[in-house]
């Protein structure tokens, strides 16, 4: 008897595999909207409807489907093409932003009756989203339209849909592993269970030997050259003390070994099978101990590693003062020290790690090594392994598609290097995707910090001094650990004017997995620092916390003073900080400083309010390159050609209103090619908050220029006496009375031998700054811990908004992020470094029912560097949560929370040993 199922309508009698997946069974078959997110039910990712009814497919068994209908997120639709009403919603309200997590979302919502939509915290339990902060997902389900059609030329400052949005809705965009490649191979790691170890011997013999296993490496095989996994433009920005597979391991999970066979479970089989000999040796996990004289040393490399002391265990550090903190604290009328702790952080993207590659053939006829990635850096990634494998550029091409999520995690280059390894030696195919728990102990967390702040102040709320040492646990490499170590006491110190300030700041190996790039990149870790300082502060002098701030901030046209080093490109091309305090302030006044009871709050019930603000540099240091190309096409439309790559993060909306401004058409006269370094110019990445004000620019040079080119063109061809006298249309160009549709124009073009094309380029630099500001009021249980959000209001300087509906999610995304960093989220480790928390069920994330929703108020400014006036506002809104929920906090309990998490358990035990005195 043959096995039965239909799939969207149509029938499959292919039987499982034993043990098979539903998730997987439809995936094999081409079903690619179903995603992989999670492995164990957590996420709803892989939501799909079994005779109508709602199932997690990564744990429906594939053999209970038979003799019953399937319907994945591609079979929402009817069969003319109609999109199913849920669909067109999610669409309308663009309910999305990486889009990963929507088809899970669209089967979810589908299925919900009337009852359960009236509770959707309870009706998307199984759901989660790690980009929207969960607004845009209830307003696309509430019938909430926020996306336009503007007129030609009018696209800038409008809610222009993303261009990917039908493909996201019907489960049609393509994720790094939703395409077919013959022929693929399967790879997975071996991983060290030792914190520190020499591997004295390897036998893959037996590994060998499991039918379908073709290749087991070691670090036999792997090149000896040095290099780090984070990527930048300058790669001297970071140490080199990775290897692609080490005879030294340093921490538990770091990879050991490779198996490529043709089935995971063969490839798996492999890995269980290789015997490794090692040496343990000591181990150390705490960055303090790490810096004491006698620590076991974790990496014995020379300067040309470029790590600051290795013998000290120490990657980089800073040190800097200006004036003397000494004479400042003499002349304070108080003065506040405190030691405050975060904790790692996962970015939890719901596309894990994970790249294809294989060999084909470039029209120059000669073959080349292909690598598909989930990445934020394809140029700098086929740099990187050019360089590792002695390569030129023109054998490597590195391409992304749709990514589904990224937060800093992708600006490394994880995986890449051992698939490229693995079909450099077989000629074959391969493919690597990590599962969720690599994603916890083999990618890279946002990094602990240790702050120690000390400031003084007059009475009057005057700073007199700010000094702040922290010590960053880099982990067992260093890729990303300087940079986030520097760029943390920048921009936190800078902010405030006081006339004496002193930082010491050291990034330290410890034996844990490394730590790296991540939302913010070490800035929200001294944020909360050194404003939940200032409100301290505020409150000892008896200033009101608004108020010291606006006599301390940094005002416009101020240079900006940090210890830690001067950056000479940074200014203040635009102001807002003063317009996002007074939104605080009007939500205070609003709200009130009553006892709560218009909020629903329950009594014996303790409320308070707090602020946290934030300034960071609209890009990162050093230079960030993007090259962009505009054209007109054959058929009268445009063409972007430009490197950044698209995960939610809305740059390639953004490109296309730009270009639609500058060319004075619709967005749907334009189409975009990105992230392929065959197709595109270079692009340092999609990271550093530069997809707008660093390739946004290089776009919009490439389309003003053009511009010009179109307009002299056609002056010309049509006897116009100047091109002022013509004017650019949706699809022509009228000269003096005169209209040449832009098809004509290009076959005239064509005729003299010319192409209408211009280049645009930008380096990043001069930078500018943004501001943002956070304001919370709440209410917390003192017998039991649990807090409330009753208001949340964030205000974004983000200069002149390219598109309000896109930006506010990025500000939602970035506060209800920063939420669970500020209230569970913890990647915890045992005392030998192993994580403990390797899934979803053992790290909270935010769920629906978790995250307020955030007022979002964006202030009137326009930035003298930005294209048309705009900054970025991708990373900074996660900034200032942190230290506004702890002020709140402290407002409503008297207490000073210095720690994160603030759990609940941690809370109850702060509020009953005050209660006992």
């Amino acid at each position: 008897m043959s096995y039965g199922i239909h799939i969207n309508g149509r029938p499959f009698e292919d039987e499982p595999r034993a043990g098979q997946c539903l998730r997987t069974y439809l995936r094999e078959r081409g079903w690619f909207g179903v995603k992989k997110g999670c492995d164990a039910g957590d996420c709803g990712a892989c939501t799909v409807h079994v005779d109508g009814e709602p199932v997690h497919s990564c744990l429906y068994p594939a053999v209970r489907a038979e003799g019953r209908a399937v319907t994945t997120v591609e079979g929402l639709a009817d069969e003319g093409g109609e999109l199913h009403p849920v669909q067109k919603q999610f669409l309308d309200a663009q309910g999305f932003q990486c889009g990963f997590c929507t088809a899970g979302y669209l089967m979810t919502t589908a299925a919900l009756d009337a009852e359960q939509l009236d509770d959707l915290p309870r009706a998307f339990k199984g759901n989660i989203c790690r980009c929207t902060g969960y607004r845009a997902i209830e307003d696309a389900v509430r019938g909430v339209r926020h996306t336009e059609e503007p007129d030609a030329g009018r696209a800038v400052g409008r809610n222009l849909g993303a261009p990917a949005g039908p493909q996201v809705v019907t489960g049609t965009a393509r994720y790094t592993f939703d395409i077919d490649v013959p022929g693929l191979l399967h790879m997975k790691l071996l991983r060290s269970p030792h914190p520190h170890a020499r591997i004295l011997a390897i036998d893959t013999a037996a590994a060998l030997r499991v039918p379908g296993v073709h290749l087991a490496l070691t670090h036999h095989d792997a090149p000896e050259r040095l290099y780090s996994t984070a990527r930048h433009e300058h790669p001297t920005e970071d140490p080199d003390d990775t290897r692609l597979l080490d005879d030294t391991v340093r921490y538990i999970g770091q990879r050991v070994a490779a198996v490529v066979a043709d089935s995971e479970a063969a490839a798996e089989e492999g890995c269980r099978r290789i015997e490794v000999t090692y040496e343990q040796l000591p181990y150390v996990t705490d960055p303090e101990e790490a810096m004491a004289p006698g620590a076991p040393v974790v990496h014995h490399k020379g300067p040309e590693s470029r790590i600051a002391r290795p013998e000290s265990n120490v990657v980089g550090e800073v040190h800097g003062e200006i004036g003397s903190v000494e004479e400042g604290f003499a002349e304070a009328d108080v003065v506040y020290e405190e030691t405050f702790r975060t904790q790692r952080v996962q970015h939890a993207s719901l596309e894990t790690h994970g790249a294809v590659a294989w060999y084909e053939t470039g029209e120059d006829g000669e073959e080349r090594l292909t690598v598909r990635s989930s990445t934020q850096t394809p140029f700098l990634t086929r740099r990187a392994l050019c360089a590792l494998f002695d390569l030129e550029l023109k054998q490597v091409r590195v391409l992304a598609g749709r990514v589904g999520g990224g937060f800093g995690g992708k600006q490394e280059m994880i995986v890449e290097d051992i698939v490229a390894l693995a079909v450099m030696r077989l000629r074959r195919p391969v493919k690597l995707e990590y599962t969720r728990a690599e994603q916890f102990y083999g990618a890279t967390t946002r990094h602990p910090f240790t702050i120690g702040v000390r400031a003084g102040a007059r009475s009057d709320g005057t700073l007199t001094a700010l000094q702040v040492r922290v010590v960053s646990n880099t982990g067992a490499y260093g890729n990303h650990g300087p940079a986030v170590m520097f760029h943390s006491v920048g921009e936190s110190m800078a902010v405030y004017r006081a006339p004496h300030k002193k930082v010491n700041a050291y990034s330290v190996y410890t034996n844990s997995v490394p730590a790296g790039a991540f939302r913010g990149y070490g800035l929200g870790q001294v944020v909360f620092a050194v404003e939940s300082v200032m409100d301290e502060l505020a409150r000892r002098t008896g200033v009101d916390p608004l108020v010291f701030r606006e006599v301390n901030i940094i005002g416009p046209g101020e240079h900006m003073i940090s210890p830690g080093g001067e950056e000479e490109d940074l200014e203040i091309a635009s102001y807002g900080l003063d317009q996002c305090l007074q939104v605080v302030r009007n939500a205070i006044e609003e709200d009130g400083y009553g006892d709560g009871s218009g909020d629903d709050v329950p009594d014996g019930w303790l409320v308070g309010q707090g602020t946290g603000m934030s300034m960071i540099a609209t890009g990162p240091p050093g230079g960030h390159f993007a090259d962009a190309t505009v054209k007109l096409l054959q058929d009268g439309t445009y063409d972007i050609a430009v490197g950044t790559a698209e995960f939610g993060n809305g740059t390639t909306t953004v490109h296309k209103q730009i270009t639609a401004g500058a060319l004075s058409t619709t967005v749907d006269r334009i189409a975009i090619r990105q992230s392929d370094t065959d197709v595109v110019r270079h692009d340092t990445g999609a990271f550093g908050s530069a997809g707008t004000v660093v390739a946004g620019k290089a776009v919009m040079k490439a389309a003003d220029a053009l511009a010009v080119q179109l307009l002299e063109f056609a002056a010309r061809y049509l006897g116009a006496a100047a091109p002022r006298e013509c004017r650019l249309t949706a699809d022509a160009v009228e000269c003096a009375g005169r209209v040449i549709s832009l098809k004509e124009l290009f076959q005239a073009a064509r005729a003299s031998g010319r192409e209408l094309s211009a280049d645009g380029h930008w380096g990043g630099s001069p930078r500018s700054v943004a501001f943002n500001a956070q304001w919370f009021r709440l209410a917390v249980d003192p017998g039991t811990g649990e807090i409330r959000i009753l208001r949340s209001v964030h205000a974004a300087d983000a200069g002149k908004v390219m598109n309000p509906m896109q930006c506010r999610g990025q500000v939602e995304g970035g506060v209800a992020q920063a939420l669970g960093a500020t209230l569970f989220e913890n990647v915890r480790l045992d005392e030998r470094g192993q994580v403990t928390t390797a899934a979803f069920r053992r790290y909270r994330l935010p769920q629906y029912a978790d995250v307020p929703r955030t007022e979002v108020h964006f202030m009137e400014t326009s930035d003298a560097i930005g294209p048309l006036g705009a900054k970025s506002m991708s990373e900074s809104p996660f900034n200032p949560v942190a230290p506004a929920f702890a002020n709140a906090l402290r407002d409503a309990t008297g207490i000073r929370f210095t720690e994160l998490p603030l759990t609940r358990d941690r809370v109850w035990l702060a509020l009953d040993a005050a209660a006992r005195g």
